[in-house]
């Protein structure tokens, strides 16, 4: 078997001369840098997770797994910090690190795994780094490290000195990760004004208020709504913000610990080797400061209800103020925000939000075997902009972006399967008659990740119009007469609500139903909505082209699009006073 050098990222300090390559995945190609890797020997590591089987079986135990974590950290935090805490506490402030971080491990150490096993390795190289420059502060920051080479570089490289199976080369690197993922708390003057303002109008409010308000943070209500159900619970409205994390400095002898507990694979045991090494600052070193910030914030101290559709994620202020307040009986109410949910067959987001709440508000549809689910109906609220689309000229194709490494699991593409996607959209176009061809645009995401969407477009359709995800949304849809949509998130449940002419298609390997939701897709389908092939979707649009509005405002297709938005996307002219029902039942039953 031929010997190859294992290359496990796209840092090219890392790379050989003249040895054939093994890479440990398609995140390691960066399409811009073609011309530093495509005349090279290489072999790509397969994906394990192009088994999807195997991803959803893997999300299972990785679910079961995060339970015990979670268990034996909060004892252990509580230990360190000489605190009391509760199981579910410590879940609403260090549960979605937690879940992203171990799933995250799992992949990377399956990785190696496989790529030690299958193939005959000569050497790789590592880069040697301060481990301190490689932990975050919170999860505002974390993002920035798990997308990044080279903190996934730092996995892979920890993983291969564990295993101890393959010749490690290191070397260094001057000033490769000094500060570069730390955030700038800088802000623009404009910026500061604007915070300056509302500060200045929550401390007069706060005159008027009472410890036992309700408290609403990011909800993703629209402002003047937000204000009248503030009204609604007899209460002065106050405009909540992000607040930043402390920065803490990385303390070793506070991280001299292994997480004991039951340990069932050496993976398990490497993780919980891994956890004290890697969690964030603001749970171990800045776990003072943060819960001295939270105590020392004008909200109130004893508040009825808490509810937020966003903050409940990276916003570690207010998790660690929350997460007080429920152990003290307030309840805590999580709204959706965004789409997937309730439809896609597995999401740890979803799964983790449901969990931390009291009640879950959902945008319509619910689930027997939780009841705190409660459907509530379109938070955000798109409606019809007016525009007779038939009248437009212009199709809209929105694509999707998702890292180069994988993150959260959920059922959607998974690292190098992208590549798969994005030649589904190719393919799409291809089979489009180029009377429609010349009316796209394609709205690309203001992220990249790296993955060069520009230029993938460019090479292969010179001519197609690209927009790089800064020209609102509304003002794109006014143009267009018909709306593509292609994977499973907030997009089409946005179009459908709108009541823009939408064709809809994935495939359906990648971006799996759970069941509830499969007979609300048969009827997209039936009605030519929804397709799992590009070229399916290709040909509808060219057979209802010059009738589009006769397609799409017809009975059958408005029935079905109506009874799926009841179940997923439901706009509702009494959302405030849903909303109002569903918080002051809340209330009530504590």
């Amino acid at each position: 078997m031929k010997s190859l050098f294992l290359v496990t990222t796209a840092l090219e300090e890392t790379w050989p001369e003249n040895s054939p390559i093994l890479f440990l995945g398609e995140w390691c190609k960066i399409y811009s840098r073609k011309n530093k890797w495509q005349n090279l020997e290489t072999e790509v590591l397969p994906n394990h997770w192009d088994d999807r089987n195997k991803l959803y079986h893997d999300y299972l135990y990785l679910k079961e797994f995060h339970e015990r974590l979670l268990s034996d950290l909060a004892v252990k935090l509580n230990e360190i910090h000489g605190v009391n805490h509760s199981k579910r506490y410590w879940r609403i402030l260090i549960g979605p690190w937690l879940g992203y971080f171990s799933q995250m491990l799992f992949d990377r150490w399956v990785t190696i795994h496989q790529a030690l096993d299958r193939y005959n390795l000569s050497e790789t190289i590592i880069i040697k780094q301060p481990e301190e420059d490689m932990i975050p502060n919170g999860m505002v920051e974390f993002p920035h490290f798990f997308l990044s080479d080279e903190w996934n570089h730092y996995l892979y490289a920890t993983i291969l000195e564990k295993t101890n199976r393959l010749k490690l080369r290191y070397i260094t690197v001057s000033d490769r990760f000094t500060e570069k993922f730390r955030i700038s708390t800088k802000n623009s003057q404009k910026r500061n004004k604007k915070q300056f303002l509302l500060s200045i109008y929550n401390k007069i409010a706060g005159f008027c208020s009472f410890q036992t308000d309700a408290f609403f943070i990011s909800s993703y209500l629209p402002l003047r709504k937000e204000i009248q159900l503030n009204f609604r619970f007899r209460q002065i409205p106050q405009i909540r913000r992000l607040v930043p994390v402390e920065s803490s400095e990385t303390d070793v002898h506070k991280r001299d610990w292994y997480l004991s507990g039951e340990s069932k694979s050496e993976f398990e045991s490497f993780v919980r080797s891994m956890i004290p090494r890697q969690i964030p600052k603001s749970y171990l070193e800045g776990y003072a400061k943060l819960v001295d910030k939270a105590n020392s914030l004008p909200w109130p101290s004893s508040p009825k209800i808490i509810w937020t559709s966003n903050a409940h994620n990276a916003d570690d202020v207010f998790k660690a103020w929350a997460a007080d307040k429920t152990e003290k009986g307030c309840p805590l109410v999580i709204g959706q925000h965004g789409g997937h949910y309730g439809s896609g067959k597995w999401t740890f987001v979803e799964d983790h939000e449901v969990e931390i709440s009291d009640r879950y508000l959902s945008w319509g549809w619910n689930d027997p075997k939780r009841s705190k689910v409660y459907p509530l109906g379109q938070i955000k609220g798109k409606r019809p902009l007016g525009i007779d689309h038939s009248a437009q000229k212009r199709t809209l194709l929105v694509s999707a972006i998702l890292p180069r490494y994988s993150y959260h699991m959920y059922s959607s593409v998974v690292a190098g399967q992208w590549l798969s996607y994005q030649q589904d959209l190719f393919h799409f176009v291809s089979e489009l008659p180029k009377f429609i061809q010349d009316t796209l645009i394609i709205r690309l995401h203001s992220e990249d990740y790296k993955w060069n969407q520009r230029l993938r477009w460019q090479e292969k359709f010179p001519n197609i119009e690209l927009d790089e995800g800064f020209v609102s949304m509304d003002h794109l849809i006014s143009q267009s007469r018909l709306y593509i949509s292609t994977y499973n998130a907030t997009t089409f449940l946005e179009s459908f609500t709108m009541n823009i002419p939408t064709i809809v298609f994935w495939n359906p390997e990648h971006w799996e139903l759970r069941e509830s939701a499969v007979p609300y897709f048969e009827e997209l389908k039936r009605v030519g909505i929804f397709h799992d092939t590009p070229k399916s979707a290709a040909l509808h649009a060219e057979k209802i082209w010059d009738h589009l509005d006769v397609w799409w405002n017809s009975e059958i297709v408005q029935l079905v699009r109506e009874r799926f938005c009841r179940r997923y996307s439901h706009l509702t002219e009494d959302i405030l006073d849903r909303l109002e029902i569903a918080l002051k039942e809340v209330v009530a039953s504590v």
